[in-house]
């Protein structure tokens, strides 16, 4: 069966296929999506069949978390625990952006979609199309990258649908990716507030380290 596309406007996403879209979302779809760096693999983290269809998808080993968007800070305590002072200052200066947190998860977050780490990788996109849907679903949605484990990320939806070919019910054409890079991801798990990059990405080492260089 090929996928259903929909095209939505990335500077004003028309609300209605917005609707459309958060409640296939919170209906368990899986679907693929335009983020602010790559394609990505929408679904809702609560729902347990959805997550292991997105690790079908992929092919992608069931150790590795998926990572999250979501809408606000507010949202971020809600998923998480124990949030460190260096979690506030890298979201006051990265936020919305290309900046991915991995904290600490709550314990009402299900361990499969922490991959069984109970941690959890967070971040706000600084994109229309994603942040109205994240805003009608009311729910966190997963951001994995939308490609086979091996393969080439996607910068449109025609690369997507070419390499998931079947694999996916319905693909939201939001035109080229405002980026061609990975948001970069830095591990605040440990829980003594430490930080430290486990992918340089879109955001710098140089940029976050002068920032807590000024406090």
């Amino acid at each position: 069966m090929r996928p259903e596309i929909i095209k939505i406007n990335s500077a004003e996403p028309e609300q209605k296929l917005v609707a459309y879209v958060a409640d296939q979302l919170k209906a368990g779809m899986v679907l693929g999506m335009p983020t602010d760096t790559f394609y990505g693999l929408a679904a809702d983290p609560f729902n347990l069949r959805a997550v292991e269809r997105i690790y079908e998808i992929k092919s992608r080993s069931r150790h590795k978390p998926l990572s999250l968007m979501i809408e606000s800070v507010d949202q971020a305590e809600e998923l998480a625990q124990d949030l460190p002072s260096s979690f506030y200052l890298l979201a006051r200066r990265f936020w919305p952006g290309p900046l991915t947190m991995i904290i600490r998860a709550h314990a009402r977050l299900p361990l499969k979609a922490t991959a069984n780490s109970g941690n959890i990788a967070v971040r706000i996109p600084s994109a229309p199309i994603p942040l109205a849907v994240l805003k009608a679903a009311g729910l966190p949605i997963t951001a994995t990258s939308a490609n086979l484990s091996g393969q080439a990320e996607c910068t449109t939806a025609r690369a997507l649908k070419q390499q998931m070919e079947e694999r996916l019910p319905l693909i939201i054409d939001g035109g080229n990716s405002p980026r061609d890079v990975h948001s970069t991801i830095v591990d605040l798990s440990s829980g003594d507030g430490q930080w430290r990059i486990i992918r340089e990405g879109a955001v710098s080492q140089e940029q976050i380290s002068e920032m807590f260089e000024q406090g």
